[in-house]
C-alpha cells in the first residue's frame, strides 16, 4: 500500500513542495499526524482545516493501518 493507492490524497510539484496533500486542498497529510501526535481528535482537525472531509481522513488512517498491518504480516519471527 501507499499513498499513491489512496484516493483521498494527492501529490504535485507545484503545491507543498510535491508532498503529499489532501485532494483539492493545501493541507499536508503530515498535518494529520502531527496534529494527532500533539492531542487532537479526528474531529478537531476536520474543524481546523475545513477542505479536509472526515471521510478523507479515515481514507488516510486506514491506509496507514493497512500498511502497518501488511509490514508485521512480513516480518521474520
Amino acid at each position: 500500500m501507499s499513498w499513491q493507492d489512496c484516493l483521498s490524497v494527492e501529490k504535485s510539484p507545484e503545491i507543498q513542495s510535491g508532498e503529499y496533500v489532501f485532494r483539492g486542498t493545501r493541507v499536508p497529510v503530515r498535518a494529520l499526524f502531527e496534529n494527532l501526535r500533539d492531542g487532537a481528535t479526528i474531529q478537531n482537525f476536520v474543524e481546523w482545516f475545513p477542505g479536509v472531509s472526515l471521510e478523507s481522513t479515515r481514507q488516510a488512517l486506514r491506509l496507514i493501518e493497512l500498511s502497518l498491518q501488511k509490514s508485521r504480516s512480513h516480518r521474520p519471527t
